[in-house]
């Protein structure tokens, strides 16, 4: 009856491409599906240098904040859409809430 049973500690950890969370790597995968669109060399290696520098750049926005802080400020930032929109929570243009 002894069976090694894997339990996981954290099961609330972000998604992960490679060592990067998904919010960080996927501006580099954008620019350089649109570099490999754009088919030549120098445009593949600018706009994955752009890619590169976006990514660090949200990167260290995101330096010691809560993990899904990305999320948050898109949510606050962004005009919602029926699928963003949630029915518990109030609209992100209301930014003042009396009660």
């Amino acid at each position: 009856m002894q069976a090694d049973t894997y339990i996981p500690r954290r099961l609330d950890d972000q998604w992960k491409i490679g060592f990067w969370d998904v919010d960080v790597a996927a501006p580099v995968l954008f620019f350089v599906f649109v570099g490999y669109l754009a088919g030549t060399r120098i445009a593949f290696a600018a706009s994955l240098g752009a890619g590169l520098l976006l990514s660090r750049a949200i990167a260290r926005l995101k330096a010691d904040k809560h993990p899904a802080f990305a999320i948050h400020w898109l949510y606050w930032h962004l005009p919602t859409s029926p699928l963003t929109a949630m029915s518990v929570t109030p609209p992100s243009h209301l930014r003042r809430m009396v009660g």
